[in-house]
C-alpha cells in the first residue's frame, strides 16, 4: 500500500491572511515619510492607504481646486508648478518618495494655490483621503509633527529654488534639477522632454537645447529622444550650484535618504 503524502498547504484556519494592496507593511513602504512613522502610528495610517499608479503628465490637483486626498509617492516624481494667467507653467518644487503632495492641507487649507503634475510615472503611490488625513493631523501626534516638519523643510527648498532661479545660470540650474530627479527615480535613465525642461527652468526650448548639449558634450549626460541618462554623477554635482546640496540637507533633516 502506498502511503498518502501529507499536504504541506496550511489549512484555512492556519493560513496567513493575504497581503492587502491597501495595507503595505512598513518595511515594504517605499515612501520615506510613511516609513519614518512610529510602528503603531504607521499601522493606523496604513489601514486607510490606497495604492494607485501615477501616469505621466497626470494632474493630481490644479490651482483653486479642493484637495480631496494627499499623495505619498513610492517612486517617480511630481512637479509643483505655478500656473500663470496665460496658461504657462513654472516648476517651484520637485516631490518624490521623500515627500507628500497636498501640502496646503497641513496647515488646514483645502485648496491648492499651485498644481501638481506627474513628471516621472510610477505604479506605486499611496493615497490617503482628506478625512483620514485630517483625523490623523488632529491628533497632534507623531504624524502631525513629521508632516509639519516636512512642510517647513519644503518651504525652505522652495525659497532656495527661488534664489537659485534669480542668480544662477541655466546650466547650473539644469544640473541641480537633474541631480534631484536622479535621487528620486533611483535610476540613471528617465524621460525628460525639452518642453518640460523649458517649463522647469523658465527658459525657451532653444536655450534648453544649448544647455543640454553643453552638459552632453562635457560627458555628464546623454540626451536623446526625450530620455536623459546620467553618465557622470560626480561631475554633474560639480556643475550644479550650491542649491542642490542645500535643498538635499533640508529634506534629509526630516527623513533619512534611501539606502
Amino acid at each position: 500500500m502506498v502511503a498518502k503524502r501529507r499536504s504541506t498547504t496550511p489549512s484555512p484556519a492556519n493560513r496567513p491572511p493575504p497581503l492587502s494592496r491597501s495595507q503595505p507593511s512598513q518595511a515594504q513602504n517605499q515612501n520615506r515619510l510613511l516609513a519614518a512613522l512610529p510602528a503603531d502610528v504607521y499601522a493606523r495610517v496604513a489601514s486607510n492607504l490606497e495604492i494607485i499608479p501615477l501616469p505621466l503628465k497626470e494632474f493630481l490637483y490644479k490651482p483653486g481646486e479642493d484637495v480631496g486626498s494627499v499623495y505619498f509617492p513610492g517612486g517617480g516624481f511630481c512637479s509643483i508648478v505655478t500656473v500663470l494667467a496665460d496658461g504657462s507653467m513654472v516648476e517651484v518644487a520637485t516631490i518624490g518618495r521623500e515627500g507628500m503632495l497636498g501640502l496646503s492641507t497641513v496647515s488646514g487649507g483645502r485648496r491648492g494655490a499651485s498644481a501638481a503634475m506627474v513628471q516621472a510615472e510610477t505604479s506605486l503611490c499611496y493615497k490617503l483621503s482628506m478625512a483620514a488625513f485630517r483625523r490623523e493631523m488632529d491628533l497632534r501626534g507623531p504624524f502631525s509633527e513629521l508632516l509639519t516638519a516636512y512642510a517647513q523643510a519644503l518651504t525652505g527648498v522652495i525659497m532656495q529654488s527661488t534664489a537659485c532661479n534669480a542668480v544662477h545660470s541655466v546650466e547650473q540650474r539644469l544640473a541641480r534639477w537633474l541631480l534631484m530627479a536622479h535621487d528620486r527615480v533611483g535610476r540613471d535613465d528617465f524621460p525628460l522632454t525639452q518642453e518640460f525642461v523649458a517649463m522647469m527652468l523658465g527658459a525657451t526650448r532653444p536655450t534648453v537645447t544649448i544647455v543640454a548639449g553643453t552638459l552632453q558634450r562635457a560627458g555628464l549626460i546623454t540626451y536623446h529622444r526625450g530620455h536623459v541618462t546620467i553618465v557622470d554623477r560626480p561631475a554633474l554635482e560639480s556643475a550644479a550650484c550650491e542649491c542642490y546640496q542645500a535643498a538635499t540637507d533640508l529634506l534629509t533633516e526630516v527623513v533619512a535618504p534611501a539606502a
